[in-house]
C-alpha cells in the first residue's frame, strides 16, 4: 500500500469514527443546529474522500457500493482493517 493510499483511508477512517460520534451525540442532542451541521459537513466530506479512494484504489466495501467491472477485485489488496503504519 502506497503513502497516498493509506493517507486517505486514514482520513476516510476519522471521519468514519467523527460521524459516528456524532451520531451518537444526535441520539441524545436531536435539536443541536451545530452538531447537526456539523454531521452534514463531515459526511459530505467523508463521501467524497470514499468516493475518491474507490476511484484511485478500488472497493472498500465488498457488497453494493462499487460494483466490479471486468472481474472481483476485492481480495487484491490488504483490507481496510489490515493496514498498519
Amino acid at each position: 500500500m502506497n503513502p497516498e493510499q493509506k493517507r486517505l483511508l486514514r482520513i476516510i477512517q476519522a471521519l468514519e469514527f467523527t460521524a459516528i460520534d456524532l451520531t451518537l451525540y444526535l441520539d441524545t442532542h436531536p435539536a443541536d443546529e451545530r452538531a447537526l451541521a456539523e454531521y452534514n459537513e463531515v459526511s459530505r466530506r467523508l463521501q467524497e474522500a470514499m468516493m475518491d479512494y474507490q476511484r484511485r484504489y478500488g472497493a472498500l466495501k465488498s457488497y453494493g457500493h462499487s460494483p466490479p467491472q471486468t472481474r472481483w477485485t476485492w481480495i487484491d489488496e490488504p483490507w481496510p482493517w489490515e493496514v498498519s503504519d
